[in-house]
This record gives structure tokens, C-alpha cells and sequence, in this order.
């Protein structure tokens, strides 16, 4: 123990003082904060509400993303196979299918012919394309009109 000395009141005379050694970092560290149990828990519950919907919205968004990519490839296909159809005009010739690659993903494709309702003359030409994605199934359809071969079309108005 340590005794200091230091001035009275009125300025006369000094006084003892007992000086404790680490006496301010004692104060100090009795005023730290710290969590109580209720917020510990609080905070863990708020965390365990949290963490399981921030993952499945990162997963969400990564299907989405991956969907989008494949869906521009599969559109890419379906119109490529579909204006081949129509300039070698192989699409009267029944269904067709295939797979085909774009992007190091496998597609499969299928080229169809019904008559349309408006015009018997006519032909609907459709070129579906499946891929799938995280498991899941998808299909993207284009659709376009094509004459019959030698059929001439007598409905045209002025």
C-alpha cells in the first residue's frame, strides 16, 4: 500500500491519502458493458428468423439467373432451328426432334406442323426446346406461319 499526502479544505495542512495500485482500471473495467442473457437470445432468435431466408433468397436468385441464361440459349435454338426449318422447308415432313449444344448445355428441340384454324392453306410451325435447370423442367415454344409447298393462297384482299 501506498500513501500520498494532499491538501485539506480550507488549504492548510495536509492530509493521508491511501493511493491502491490499479484502483482506476478496477473502476474502469466494473463499468464495461456487457449482453444480458435476454439479448443473447433475442439476438439468436432474431439470426436463426434471418439466416434460413437470406440462403433461400440467394438461392432463389441463383435459379432465376441460371433459368435466364438457359432460357436466352433455348430462344436462340428454337429460332435457329425454326428459320432452317422454314428455308429448307423440311417442316411439312412430320415432327422433328433432336439435341442440340449451345453453351456447353445440351437441348433438346422439337419441330411441329399443325394446320391453322384461319387459313387452311396455312401451317403453324412450332419449335419447343427443353432444358432444365436445378432439377427443374423448362420449355420455350416459338411459333410462326408457313404456306403450304405449291399451295398459293386465293383469299388475299386489297
Amino acid at each position: 500500500m501506498k500513501f500520498a499526502t494532499r491538501k485539506n479544505n480550507r488549504g492548510t495542512g495536509i492530509l493521508p491519502v491511501q493511493l491502491r495500485a490499479g484502483t482506476r482500471q478496477a473502476r474502469r473495467r466494473s463499468h464495461c458493458a456487457a449482453f444480458t442473457l435476454a439479448e443473447v437470445l433475442a439476438a439468436m432468435l432474431f439470426l436463426a428468423i434471418v439466416i434460413p431466408a437470406a440462403v433461400e433468397a440467394m438461392h432463389l436468385a441463383s435459379l432465376a439467373g441460371e433459368v435466364a441464361a438457359r432460357k436466352g440459349a433455348a430462344v436462340r435454338v428454337a429460332d435457329r432451328i425454326l428459320n432452317e426449318s422454314l428455308v429448307l422447308t423440311n417442316w411439312s415432313n412430320g415432327t422433328q426432334s433432336g439435341t442440340t449444344s449451345e453453351g456447353g448445355q445440351a437441348l433438346r428441340w422439337t419441330l411441329t406442323s399443325q394446320s391453322w384454324p384461319e387459313d387452311s392453306t396455312m401451317q403453324v410451325v412450332t419449335a419447343e426446346v427443353r432444358f432444365s435447370a436445378q432439377g427443374k423442367d423448362y420449355a420455350v415454344k416459338l411459333d410462326t406461319l408457313a404456306s403450304l409447298p405449291g399451295a398459293t393462297n386465293m383469299n388475299l384482299t386489297q
